[in-house]
């Protein structure tokens, strides 16, 4: 179930959260999921942010509003890079980001959105 994030103590549990399990589990995108954290409050349109919660945790899914589009944005453990789909974690991928991603190449993607 999705959780809105209106509140920035919330939205840093939620970084802090991916940052430490990507430090243990996703080590190829534990650096650039800062980077892409930071170009989402950028860019991000005045909705929530929303984050998919199981069993009241928050996980590694967040659903973000850009230029009146919705985007997912997830972990894909099978490439190992985090997502940017179209509306949905089911939609089309957008684009691909690991730690040897740029931080050019984050804003590029995200402007393109």
């Amino acid at each position: 179930m999705p959780r809105k994030i209106s509140d920035i103590s919330i939205l840093q549990q939620y970084i802090s959260g991916v940052m430490e399990r990507a430090k243990h589990h996703a080590g190829n995108v534990n650096e650039i999921a800062l980077a892409l954290a930071g170009a989402i409050i950028w860019k991000k349109d005045d909705e929530p942010i929303e984050v998919f919660t199981r069993e009241g945790k928050m996980t590694n899914v967040l659903w973000v509003k850009l230029s009146g589009n919705k985007y997912a944005f997830s972990y894909n453990h099978d490439n190992e890079t985090i997502e940017i789909r179209k509306g949905t974690t089911h939609g089309a991928v957008l684009h691909e980001f690991s730690n040897d991603t740029t931080i050019s190449e984050v804003i590029r993607a995200v402007e393109s959105l």
